[in-house]
């Protein structure tokens, strides 16, 4: 199984080929993506068509979705956030740092093109679907 980042969905959505469309395209056929509660909020607030936002939403809703940020998580994700902040690295944005750590504590691999994501690779473990360190 795979978590695929916001971005990713996005570009998904708008038509846009990549390396990483074209592995969550793979990834949707075999069954591989799981998806977070964040990740779906993210995604659906972008769509500015009912019609769009309806077509994504059932879409999303046939995948197998967990709750990524509880209270088990919030120390998890501040411990993170810290760790990085001592090796002088400022996550810029909440969200990619309990998506992040999320993936970390339940080992699940990441697909991401954020460049935000490799100082948790490099330093805390996350997975990457792409493998690119």
């Amino acid at each position: 199984m795979i978590l695929v980042d916001t971005s990713i969905w996005i570009d998904y959505f708008n038509g846009i080929e990549s390396k990483e469309t074209n592995m969550l395209d793979i990834a949707l056929i075999d069954g591989l993506i799981v998806i977070g509660d964040i990740i779906v909020m993210e995604i659906l607030q972008g769509f500015r068509s009912d019609k769009d936002f309806n077509k994504a939403k059932k879409s999303l809703a046939t995948l197998e979705q967990y709750e990524m940020f509880g209270k088990n998580m919030v120390f998890k994700c501040a411990d993170n956030y810290r760790e990085l902040r001592k090796r002088g690295i400022t996550i810029r944005k909440t969200a990619d740092v309990i998506i992040a750590s999320f993936c970390i504590d339940n080992k699940i691999p990441l697909l991401f093109s954020d460049k935000d994501f490799m100082p948790f690779v490099k330093h805390l473990n996350l997975l990457s679907v792409l493998n690119e360190t």
